[in-house]
């Protein structure tokens, strides 16, 4: 397992690379149940499929609220995963939801090992995993990859996507039920990713990495005042997402496409996946 020195503020080590976040010491009292219960069932689903496994966001990193925060999860297998395996992990994440009260749902990423520690992912699913992952089950990846400094590089191949999204999420919009009821995790999911890519167009100049969204919202706006207001607000519902269907016109429409367009221009384009690799 690679070992990170403490960080010495903003998300860094003493060297200046980035700092894995989060840690099961972390895990707070309410949660320990749910992450006892991951560790027990998943290698009956997977089998010998299953390479490792992974806790990542709110509950490794200590702050998760009970009732409210989702239980996220990356799995790595052997191989690529199939259909059956989706369905397995979708089947366990089902049956921990509903026994454990304390979650309010549960989202896996199913990878395999191969890809994870590609390099065409070295500084986007790789980087995901060697610092926002806290290893759980198997031999942590994270020892096969490099250490990672908040440059531009990194900016450009974990979120240097934006204008692709773009005409998928107008799909979702449009897909969706007119309703406040549907609109709310459109408005959730695409604040989170709107934030997240403007803190990283600007994570070069701030040096360093945090996922407060708050955070996030607020080291954009030193550096982008006009834009700033609206990522706040975007921050706010990320965490408390509104069912407007102005939000997400105005997503798509207006500070999307600029975010996209400056982003591009600062640190270009991220590279090209093989069609069908999501």
């Amino acid at each position: 397992m690679i070992e990170f020195p403490a960080s010495h503020g903003r998300g860094l080590d003493a060297q200046g690379f980035l700092a894995r976040e989060g840690s099961l010491a972390r895990v707070r009292r309410d949660f320990r149940p749910v992450v006892d219960a991951v560790r027990e069932r998943l290698p009956g689903v997977l089998g010998a499929r299953l390479d490792s496994a992974y806790l990542y966001g709110s509950i490794p990193r200590g702050t998760a609220c009970v009732g409210l925060s989702d239980l996220d999860l990356l799995v790595a297998l052997c191989a690529e995963p199939t259909d059956a395996d989706r369905e397995a992990v979708r089947a366990l994440g089902e049956a921990l939801d509903t026994e454990f009260a304390q979650i309010d749902g549960v989202g896996t990423l199913l990878y395999g090992r191969a890809r994870l520690l590609s390099d065409l992912e070295r500084h986007d699913l790789g980087w995901f995993l060697a610092c926002l992952c806290t290893p759980l089950l198997g031999d942590d990846l994270a020892g096969r990859l490099p250490r990672y400094r908040p440059n531009s590089l990194l900016a450009r191949e974990t979120n240097g996507d934006l204008a692709g999204r773009l005409p998928r999420w107008r799909e979702r919009i449009a897909g969706a039920d007119d309703t406040e009821t549907a609109r709310r995790p459109l408005v959730r999911f695409m604040s989170r990713h709107l934030v997240r890519t403007g803190f990283t167009l600007v994570m070069p100049r701030w040096n360093g990495w945090t996922s407060d969204l708050r955070e996030m919202a607020e080291a954009f706006g030193a550096y982008y005042p006009y834009w700033a207001a609206q990522l706040r607000t975007a921050a706010r519902y990320g965490s408390e997402p509104v069912g407007d269907r102005d939000v997400l016109r105005t997503y798509v429409d207006d500070l999307g496409p600029w975010l996209a367009e400056e982003y591009a221009r600062v640190h270009g384009v991220k590279t090209p996946r093989p069609e069908g690799w999501d």
